[in-house]
């Protein structure tokens, strides 16, 4: 069973650089058990200490996001592709600048 996986290059150091990988497994969890056999310490840093997926991982499966089509149970066929993205947040406030509201934040004169 071939699934294409394609990895975010913060994990890249994981995969010798690699974009792209190839793993097996009936879901989501024998996948990442796979990738780890070949690429060590890559499912430390997709699953959390209880199991889930890490809260700032984003998987998908064909373009799904695998919090809605049963996470880490998410089953897996033979050319199924994979996408792991890392969650973006964050974001900053300017202190004693301007309130962002939508409308025009023009500098006093």
């Amino acid at each position: 069973m071939a699934i294409e996986v394609r990895i975010p290059t913060i994990l890249r150091t994981h995969t010798g650089g690699e974009k792209t990988v190839q793993g097996s497994g009936g879901s989501l969890s024998a996948l990442i058990d796979d990738l780890d056999s070949r690429h060590s310490g890559i499912k430390g840093r997709l699953i959390s200490d209880d199991g889930s997926l890490h809260r700032f991982v984003n998987v998908y499966v064909n373009d799904e996001d695998v919090r809605f089509t049963g996470a880490l149970e998410t089953p897996l066929k033979d050319g199924d592709s994979v996408t792991v993205l890392p969650a973006v947040a964050g974001g900053s406030a300017v202190i004693g600048g301007p309130a962002v509201t939508g409308g025009s934040a023009a500098p006093p004169r």
